[in-house]
């Protein structure tokens, strides 16, 4: 296998954490017989201080040319000011754009090494093991905006045919799970969670009549997912109703340090990322979690470049560092002597199988 991957470290920790994932994904290459040419380019606040633009033409020349692309954060207090021109995050609504990438895919699994670092009862979190699709490209995100000095106003639209692609996705998804899919929309309010709700409703009845449905408003979405988050197997729902609850869902793990995500379209290249922001009080310390940029390259590899089994030999790699152990900072106990970035990388290359 011979792929072209590159590698968009941005901001804060976000370069820490992607030398992780390049040598991880360095090292299955060299076990496996691949050929991986990573290359790197700007995005996000390093960008817009180095060329003025979050997503240089570059850069976006380079994504488009590549078969997957990895990011590691965009961001910090230095780009903060809401009304500001330029800011990062342009650059990833723009980058989502460009590789037509509409699926946000964030599985979360409970270690039971790490239970004692959620905030839940270590009771609740047996058998979590849920993965929230989230709509990415539409929605109240990319809707027309307007602001005056008195009033300001962002525009919700959703297309049938945004609805139904996300919903087939995410069908497909679990009927290679535990055939169970929860639809989280605001249909007793809006009206685009109303054509939600009618077009996901008959699109389960007619092409996936063996995937069982439950139909949730985000309010009690968002209650279940902390009082009963084991009955979850898949989650779809719209673009800000999935930021907000996939950060939630990161929680039950105990440190967003720990959860990857992919955001895929209808080709198989795709978009990469730690679900962490980037931390910018740590950056360059050495300390961050790696855990996530590298469960991320195992989506890389898997959704993107097909290599199924590589990519649960490094989830599995993961598994057993943590297992055996292995601590950074935010998932250590008390009493538990935390290890570097490095460190932690080293011994899930030591680990892989």
């Amino acid at each position: 296998m011979e792929a072209v991957i590159t590698l968009l470290p941005g901001d804060g920790i976000g370069p820490d954490v992607t030398v992780s994932a390049r040598r991880v994904m360095q090292a299955v290459a060299d076990k496996n017989g691949h050929r991986f040419e990573f290359q790197e380019a700007l995005m996000g606040g390093i960008a817009i201080d180095e060329i003025g633009n979050p997503l240089p033409d570059a850069t976006r020349a380079a994504c488009e040319a590549s078969d997957a692309v990895l990011l590691g954060a965009v961001g910090g207090p230095k780009w903060s000011d809401p009304n500001a021109p330029v800011r990062p995050e342009q650059g990833l609504l723009q980058l989502r754009a460009v590789l037509g990438v509409y699926a946000n895919l964030r599985p979360v699994k409970i270690y039971p090494e790490l239970a004692a670092a959620s905030p839940l009862k270590a009771e609740l979190l047996e058998g979590v093991d849920l993965l929230v699709v989230r709509e990415l490209t539409g929605g109240i995100y990319f809707g027309e905006k307007s602001r005056d000095a008195d009033s300001a106003s962002d525009l919700c639209v959703y297309e049938r045919y945004e609805i139904e692609r996300i919903v087939r996705v995410a069908a497909r998804l679990a009927a290679g799970r535990d055939k169970r899919l929860c639809s989280v929309d605001k249909a007793n309010i809006l009206e685009t969670s109303r054509l939600w709700r009618e077009v996901t409703d008959r699109i389960m009845d007619e092409e996936f009549p063996d995937i069982t449905l439950e139909t949730l408003l985000v309010d009690a979405a968002a209650m279940h997912l902390l009082s009963r988050p084991a009955s979850f197997d898949v989650i779809v729902t719209e673009n800000m109703f999935g930021d907000i609850l996939t950060d939630e869902a990161s929680m039950l793990a105990g440190s967003m340090g720990m959860l990857p995500s992919a955001s895929l379209g209808d080709s198989r290249r795709g978009l990469y990322e730690p679900i962490h922001g980037s931390a910018p009080d740590i950056a360059g310390r050495g300390i961050a979690n790696p855990c996530a940029a590298i469960a991320s390259a195992a989506m890389l590899l898997r959704h993107s470049l097909d290599l199924e089994d590589e990519a649960v030999a490094i989830e599995t790699a993961i598994a057993a560092a943590i297992s055996g152990g292995a601590r950074t900072a935010d998932i250590a106990a008390k009493g538990e002597q935390p290890i570097s970035t490095d460190e932690m990388t080293a011994e899930i290359i030591r680990c892989l199988s």
